[in-house]
């Protein structure tokens, strides 16, 4: 009941953010709302990969998943988990625009450019899925073929592996960890930006203004990395802190992100009083 109580909540939070950002014209032809309504598509879909399953363990007990199950599990995880940390360095990038050049900002991320970026990060995250499923399941699996995990994701499977996982270990060294390492940094330095010119606006309601813009994205992209950190890090690692870091940002993150959003939001709040209203 906990798992389908969080399953209910994240879809419902996560449709009622793209509901507001499609039905107010004041946001859904803004780029950071482009990109708040892509994130919503994307926890929603993180959350149906993941829990429903979990939820059928619970309910039913174990059951074996298909091989074919497996598969798509693994790289569509990979593949919304990917493009989502394209996501948060395209709107970290959105913000530094809007904050350190405010008089450019309209002609430097127009409508038209925001959504060829999250063209190519989608385009990004399907290559770098396949990559991760193709390498994966390319090997041979003498058995018992028992994923030591809550789903199907590449270091329980490749601990089943009865080859050389060298290169797999290495692919996943580098597109996994330095990926993800290179837009967490690219999401660091654009806030470090983002601070210092902050900091150069003389008034208290400017800079509480700014920060507020800034604070919602920040704490999400904080509660994504941290946990992933953590696991992906310590690759190998049978630690029981591993699973219940990975149910954080695969089931309670998806959660959060609308609650954060229109909680410390307030033109998501004004959009939705708007519309309640109507």
């Amino acid at each position: 009941m906990f798992f389908f109580l969080i399953y209910i909540l994240t879809q419902l939070g996560n449709l009622l953010i793209l509901i507001t950002v499609w039905a107010d014209p004041r946001l859904h032809a803004r780029p950071m709302y482009i990109f708040l309504g892509v994130l919503s598509v994307i926890d929603m879909g993180i959350s149906s990969i993941i829990v429903p399953r979990l939820m059928m363990n619970f309910t039913l007990g174990v059951k074996p998943i298909p091989f074919g199950g497996c598969v798509a599990q693994l790289y569509f995880y990979h593949f919304l988990g990917s493009t989502q940390c394209f996501l948060y360095t395209l709107m970290a990038y959105d913000r530094y625009l809007a904050i350190c050049q405010p008089l450019r900002y309209p002609v430097l991320m127009t409508a038209k450019l925001s959504a060829l970026l999250v063209a190519g990060a989608w385009m990004a995250g399907s290559i770098h899925g396949a990559l991760q499923a193709i390498l994966t399941f390319r090997l041979p699996y003498c058995g018992p073929n028992q994923v030591d995990y809550f789903f199907c994701d590449i270091p329980a499977v490749l601990r089943l592996a009865c080859a050389d996982t060298t290169v797999n270990e290495l692919v996943t060294f580098v597109d996994v960890r330095v990926v993800a390492a290179s837009c967490f940094m690219l999401i660091l330095l654009s806030y470090a930006n983002i601070v210092n010119a902050i900091l150069k606006i003389r008034t208290t309601d400017g800079r509480r203004r700014a920060f507020s813009t800034c604070g919602s994205h920040l704490i999400v992209v904080t509660v994504y990395y941290v946990p992933c950190i953590f696991i992906y890090l310590r690759a190998g690692s049978k630690d029981p802190l591993d699973g219940a870091a990975a149910v954080f940002y695969t089931v309670v993150t998806p959660l959060l992100n609308p609650l954060i959003y229109t909680l410390r939001n307030q033109e998501v709040k004004s959009a939705l009083k708007r519309i309640t209203a109507g």
